[in-house]
């Protein structure tokens, strides 16, 4: 009998995702659903990834194989949560007569009941769709279902991806089985070991996500990233400061929340003192607050961390790890010398981390050891590619459609030198929220309109969101101060004085830029496009963009870039080697 291949499902209530895993652990196949479906994170989605397994199945696992699937969502919480689903506490009539008013993990207590509740109602179906799905297709062989904790496949992908032997590994989000942090270190065959559980109702995604509601925007759509891109325009209001700090306190050395009263009564006082124009505008002086309130609350828990595992590398994962503008900060307000975050730190990233924790119980289960889980893996190019068979049937009738081969490279560096809008397409698609050079839009970085431009021609968004720099990983340190390698656009970073007059239209407002480090080992033909580029203008970065419009998920189809294409102002298309310009 052949060794299994390993299905894991992110199962969340939000970020829902699929990943294969072969026997010898190397990661086949992971993607978001928001990515078929084009629902920006498809909420409420969770089964989707299952419409889409009898194709996978069919191109990546032999059709005799055993299939393990695994959840990211451990067996004692689920099985907790069917005794209370018996004892009538998960029903709507229960989780209705809940509290509307804010508890002490900073959301309403009906909505934290309701979550809970929606998680017990998804765990049940996962091994079942996943059968069916093999029966559609006649695969032959067993489907078992095996579940882990939520905190500790967040803690496999982000080691697994670091690669790093004696790391710490800090996990950071809204909420795990126990409590929203803890703390992990490499453990036997590469299996991460619970070193810490920061218990308690705290939680620093929720409370970065109830700072996100106040500043005027959605954290049901993710749009806390919107927080940290207006901070930099907003000042420290002392009587804001003074509001969110009632919400808190520390507690042996690490955040904790305050009593629910407080936490109530400062947040109905900062919704008397919102400005009208918050829901338009955003309101920036919150926005401040908040992001330095948040980084303030990391700091103790790194701290913590370092002297419990007290060594140079942390690997940081859950969503509060997606706060790039702390990310770049941590260094060298910490004890530790290097930081990886995932290129999916969110929930979504937890499909990879079950999937690879299933593989390492059966290695060792035959003796054979988890070297496969504890080698390095760094691509993120891990999802579907885009098919050229709707551009071949387009080119009999499209005049202005060519099949280039290599030479779209320098055509494309060419037109961005000219100041047209790319939108650039390759290969295998991303795996996480950002665009890495395969599914972007790119614009030259030098004029300072250049952002404005691409706001009014595609993306349409708040002109104080900021657009990301993708560098040469060998120019990085000529441009940025305390360079650090970024690979996939986790962390921002301070660009030296003579960068900021050079390529202003990735200059944030506070000096800094979220990088992108480009390696032709990473990225081969984006790595040529910027090295073309910075041959005709002597700068080796690129606005890059994620290829999408406002509220919608980076594209999917080679259909979708076609459409984006027809009907924005993107000048110039490269799909592989088909280019297309207006």
């Amino acid at each position: 009998m052949s060794d299994p291949y390993y299905l894991g499902l992110a199962t969340t209530f939000h970020d829902p995702a699929m990943a294969i895993v072969g026997p010898d652990g190397e990661v086949l196949f992971a993607e978001a659903a928001e990515r078929h479906l084009q629902y920006k994170r498809a909420p409420n989605c969770e089964a989707a990834p299952i419409s889409r397994l009898p194709g996978l199945l069919k191109r990546h696992v032999p059709r005799d194989a055993d299939i393990v699937v695994a959840t990211s969502w451990g067996a004692r919480f689920v099985r907790t949560l069917g005794r209370a689903a018996e004892a009538g506490l998960m029903g709507h009539e229960s989780v209705s007569t809940a509290q509307a008013g804010l508890n002490r993990s900073f959301v309403p207590d009906r909505t934290e009941r309701a979550l809970v509740a929606h998680l017990h109602h998804l765990q049940a179906a996962a091994g079942l769709s996943v059968q069916v799905a093999a029966d559609r297709i006649g695969a032959t062989g067993t489907v078992t279902l095996r579940r882990y904790p939520h905190h500790l496949t967040h803690a496999a992908y982000g080691f697994r991806s670091a690669g790093w032997p004696e790391a710490a590994g800090l996990v950071v989000d809204g909420m795990g089985e126990r409590g929203a942090a803890a703390l992990f270190a490499p453990g036997e065959d590469g299996v991460p070991v619970e070193v810490h559980q920061y218990r308690g109702p705290m939680s620093l995604g929720f409370f970065f996500g109830l700072i996100t509601e106040l500043c005027g925007f959605d954290p049901v759509k993710g749009e806390e990233w919107k927080v940290m891109g207006l901070a930099p325009y907003g000042r420290s209001d002392p009587e804001l400061r003074a509001l969110v700090d009632r919400m808190w306190t520390v507690e042996d050395g690490v955040p904790a929340s305050a009593p629910v009263d407080a936490i109530t009564e400062a947040a109905t006082a900062l919704e008397g003192l919102r400005p009208a124009d918050a829901a338009r505008e955003g309101w920036a002086d919150l926005a401040r607050v908040g992001q330095d309130t948040f980084e303030a609350m990391m700091d103790l828990l790194v701290a913590d961390a370092h002297r419990r595992v007290p060594t140079g590398d942390l690997v940081l994962t859950g969503g509060c790890a997606l706060n790039s503008s702390y990310n770049g900060k941590l260094v060298a307000r910490s004890p530790f010398s290097r930081l990886h975050v995932p290129s999916a730190p969110a929930d979504d990233g937890n499909a990879i981390g079950a999937a690879l924790l299933a593989l390492a119980e059966d290695r060792k289960a035959r003796g054979a050891g988890g070297t496969a889980l504890a080698a390095p893996f760094l691509s993120p190019y891990l999802g579907s590619e885009v098919d050229d068979a709707p551009l071949e049937r387009m080119a009999a009738w499209e005049p202005r459609l060519e099949k280039a081969g290599p030479a779209v490279v320098a055509r494309a560096a060419r037109a961005l030198a000219e100041g047209k809008l790319v939108g650039w397409v390759q290969g295998r698609a991303e795996f996480g929220p950002r665009a890495l050079g395969n599914r972007s839009i790119l614009a030259d970085p030098r004029p300072a309109d250049a952002k404005a431009a691409l706001n009014a021609k595609v993306k349409y968004r708040e002109a104080f969101r900021p657009f990301a720099p993708a560098i040469l990983d060998e120019a990085g340190p000529d441009w940025f101060e305390d360079y650090q390698d970024s690979p996939y656009m986790e962390r921002t970073l301070r660009w030296k004085p003579h960068a900021r007059a050079a390529v202003p239209a990735v200059v944030h407002e506070d000096g800094t830029g979220r990088l992108q480090s480009v390696r032709a080992d990473r990225n081969g033909r984006f790595s040529e496009l910027i090295a073309a580029f910075a041959g005709i203008t002597g700068v080796p970065i690129l606005l890059n963009t994620s290829f999408n419009v406002m509220g919608k998920p980076i594209l999917h189809s080679t259909e979708d870039a076609l459409a984006m294409f027809a009907t924005t102002g993107i000048e110039v298309l490269v799909v592989n080697d088909w280019i297309m310009e207006k």
